[in-house]
């Protein structure tokens, strides 16, 4: 039998219950911290209760990876801080063998251990303070490697993908959050390329741009040691973006995503977009003759396979979370728009550039769809359509929209 030490947490805290655990985390309002701000750096621990949906759908992404793989799964969360999102992938995902956590924090590490033995998981999980980089690397070699690796740092989680990339088995999952959005979404553009070695936009549909500029990274990043990706899913929600990628082992699966990276081409004049995969001088728009901007490198391929959403999506419907019925929501816009092209209208940008009323979403939808074209909704923004009709067509469609309107 295990024995327990009594721990003291020497600073205001409280017992919160998630998913199937309980966990004691910082009491964030004696630290004057409300939970919209998701940097409560003045708590000695960071703890972001915002961040539950995310947590929520990471166990049910991991719970769907590891029905998919149909075999026990080692998992490595090495930026712990408290420990709330291992300790309920132990608690929560069946078949789990070890989950190893780490934080580089004294302080972290002694409340994620008082949150393991609260939960009694003490033989499950592993907890090492020790600096993120050296867990990754000390796994890397092959007998030690992982199934499942979650990056989620406050920042951007670059400085921990190459060792990731490196400790993960062959076939195994890394899911990657950023809330850096803005280098991603071209505030500041000169860091997303000295991080992501990609150039953003600030184009309307720059949430994408984001998700993208991280898989060209992470595809990249992989490559350097012959290793190809899947980009199984990925989200945006609030201040962050979120992607989940299977590795393949080969060179020949890292020369196939080369094909994968390549460069989005925007006008701001007609809105028009384009995809090319070769170095370039910003061509004229072929809609209207504008010169074009653009983003990329970055990641051109699918975003999401819709038949691992739909395993998460079951996952969903067995399992009892505060945040299902958005889970579901979100899940299913995500399904829809999965094989669409790359890019999404936000109608009234493109309504105000044309100096006309901006239509309902659906009546913009089905107008589209009578014409013959492809039009969903998009999760990325509730006014944002993912159709694979050009932009004239729509133009076309919103004057005949305003037209029907004046009659």
């Amino acid at each position: 039998m295990t024995q327990r030490t009594e721990r003291t947490i020497d600073f205001p805290s409280e017992l919160i219950v998630e998913g199937r655990v309980q966990i004691l985390v910082p009491d964030l309002k004696a630290y004057g911290v409300t939970p919209s701000n998701y940097a409560p750096s003045r708590a000695p621990v960071f703890y972001n209760p915002v961040m539950e949906f995310n947590r929520d759908l990471s166990v049910l992404a991991f719970g769907a990876y590891q029905n998919m793989m149909g075999h026990e799964v080692r998992i490595c969360e090495p930026l712990t801080s408290q420990g709330i999102r291992g300790i309920r992938y132990a608690a929560e995902i069946d078949n789990v063998s070890q989950v190893l956590l780490s934080d580089i924090s004294t302080k972290a590490c002694e409340l994620a251990q008082h949150n393991i033995e609260l939960n009694h998981l003490e033989t499950k999980i592993v907890l090492k303070h020790s600096d993120a980089n050296r867990t990754l690397y000390n796994n890397a070699s092959p007998k030690k490697r992982f199934d499942i690796i979650d990056i989620d740092p406050f920042g951007t989680p670059v400085p921990y993908l190459d060792s990731a990339i490196r400790a993960l088995k062959n076939h195994g999952l890394i899911a990657a959050t950023a809330t850096d959005l803005a280098p991603l979404c071209g505030v500041h553009a000169k860091a997303c390329l000295r991080k992501y070695g990609g150039k953003p936009l600030r184009a309307e549909y720059c949430h994408e741009l984001a998700v993208r500029l991280l898989c060209g990274y992470i595809a990249a990043t992989a490559a350097k040691y012959d290793i190809g990706v899947q980009i199984l899913f990925s989200h945006s929600d609030d201040h962050y973006i979120r992607v989940y990628t299977q590795i393949d082992y080969g060179a020949k699966k890292a020369d196939k995503n080369i094909k994968f990276i390549g460069y989005i081409m925007h006008c701001f004049n007609c809105m028009h977009r384009e995809i090319i995969m070769q170095p370039f001088n910003c061509p004229t728009c072929q809609e209207c003759g504008a010169k074009m901007d653009y983003s990329g490198p970055l990641w051109v391929g699918p975003i999401a396979d819709p038949s691992f959403v739909t395993q998460i999506l079951v996952q969903n419907q067995k399992t009892i979370l505060r945040n299902n019925t958005k889970i579901a929501k979100r899940l299913t816009l995500i399904k829809a728009e999965a094989p669409l092209p790359p890019t999404y209208y936000v109608i009234d940008k493109l309504s105000g550039k044309l100096n006309l009323p901006a239509p309902a979403n659906q009546a913009f939808i089905e107008t589209l769809k009578k014409a013959g074209y492809q039009a969903v909704l998009t999760h990325f923004n509730p006014r944002g359509i993912k159709t694979d009709a050009p932009a004239k067509a729509m133009h076309r469609v919103l004057r005949e929209l305003a037209n029907n309107k004046e009659l």
